[in-house]
Formats: C-alpha cells, structure tokens, sequence
C-alpha cells in the first residue's frame, strides 16, 4: 500500500529525471566550449585552441545525423548533433576573424583554390561553411543511394562515433609538438571529460548502438591523456630557446 501511494510522486521524479538526462545530451556537449570561446574573445587570441578540434566535430555529428536516416537512435543524440554544428561554427567563425587580424601574411587562401597545404587554414569564415555544405552534399548523396545496405549504416555509424571519438586527438598532438598547454582552457578539458563520462554512461544505460559505446569509454580515454599533459608540462614546463620567434601569425594544429 506504501508503494502504491509513493507511485503518484516517483513517476513524475522518474520522467523529470529522464528530461534532465536528455537535455544535458542536447546542450551538455557545447557546453566545454563557452570558457574556451571567451578566453579567446578575451585575449583576441586563438593558438591555444587546435580548429581541427572543430573539424572533427563537424564531421562527426554530420555523418551521425546520416546514420539516424538509416538507423533511428533517441532524438537528443539526434538533436545533440544539431546544436553541436552550430556551436562549432561559431568557434570557427571568432578563430577564423582573431586569427586574420593577427596574421601578417595578408594573403588570402580559399576553400575554392583547393590547395591541401593550406586546408582549413582558409581566409574567411565563408570557406568554412563551403567545405561543410560541400562534405554534408557528396555524403548525403552517398547516404541516398546506399541507404538500403545495412553493412553501410552500420559503417556509417561507426565512423560518425569513431570520428569523435578522435575528438581531442588534435589536442593531444598540439600540446606534445608545443610540449605545452598554454591557451588551451583546462575548464574545457575537464568538461570534455565529465561529459563524456556522462555520455558513456548514458550510452550503456539506455541501450544505445553498441558503436556509440566503444568510442565513448575510448573518448574518455584520450580526455585524460590530455589532462595527464596539462599536468606534466605545467609541472616541468619546457625552458624556452635563446632567440626564438613567436610570431603572431603562428597556426595551433
């Protein structure tokens, strides 16, 4: 009888607690970049911070929101993706005007030139939205024709969550070629890790493909290598070289 009259208060608990779990999913991923964005807003300086971060996560939500055409998973991963894209190209558009008024080299490199040496290092944030909108194109097609073929959809899924699962691999070899943090936000490092627990945990809990999983706890993985740096390279930082030049000019990997 006790637990029949709790029933009217732990359903509404319950379904208030699988609300906060799925709007934690939609925002909590975006939510690491709002220290870094304003540390670079703040310093009107973008070398600490690697693009290619950006890169990587555009990549990855476009191809998950691709799978969920072939293979229907919950809707805040869905959703999750959606708001992630718009959150990295936010990043990319302040990077992209920081890093233009700090350049000497004023001259300009577009995505239409498609000279590999300078991909993702272009000129203007409009070059960006190009390659995007050009990769989102040939792979949706792609998707289009070959959305019958299970082994496909499941490779698709798997190289969406693979993809970000190499979210902080860009970090981790800019900090080991610098043998330095500096710029980089450890409040975002922290909250990529917290996150991505969560997200694991939420992945394994809800029953989520079994792709999202694996590249989840390897995420975790490589969060803690990049805290593991901050630590060892704060504790024994590298002794500058006599002479050495920094220019502003200089581009974060």
């Amino acid at each position: 009888m006790e637990a029949e009259g709790l029933g009217w208060l732990l359903v509404p608990l319950h379904q208030l607690v699988s609300w906060g779990a799925a709007g934690a999913m939609v925002f909590g991923g975006v939510v690491p970049y709002i220290p870094q964005y304003r540390d670079i807003r703040r310093t009107q300086n973008a070398e600490g911070f690697s693009t290619y971060v950006c890169l990587v996560l555009l990549v990855a939500n476009i191809l998950r929101i691709l799978f969920w055409f072939g293979r229907r998973f919950e809707s805040p991963l869905l959703w999750q993706s959606v708001v992630m894209i718009l959150t990295m190209l936010l990043m990319l558009k302040l990077c992209t005007e920081v890093r233009v008024a700090n350049e000497l080299n004023l001259k300009r490199r577009v995505f239409s030139d498609f000279d590999p040496h300078h991909f993702w290092h272009w000129s203007s944030f409009a070059d960006y939205v190009q390659c995007v909108l050009a990769f989102t194109g040939v792979a949706g097609y792609i998707t289009y024709l070959s959305i019958d073929s299970a082994l496909f959809v499941e490779t698709l899924g798997f190289l969406a969550v693979l993809t970000e699962a190499m979210l902080g691999v860009p970090q981790l070899y800019r900090n080991h070629r610098h043998q330095s943090t500096e710029g980089m936000s450890i409040k975002m490092v922290l909250m990529w890790t917290s996150g991505d627990t969560f997200k694991t945990a939420y992945f394994l809990l809800n029953g989520a493909p079994l792709q999202f999983s694996v590249c989840g706890l390897l995420q975790v993985l490589v969060d803690l290598a990049i805290l593991a740096q901050a630590c060892v390279f704060t504790r024994y930082p590298l002794k500058p070289a006599p002479h050495a030049a920094h220019p502003a000019s200089a581009k974060a990997l």
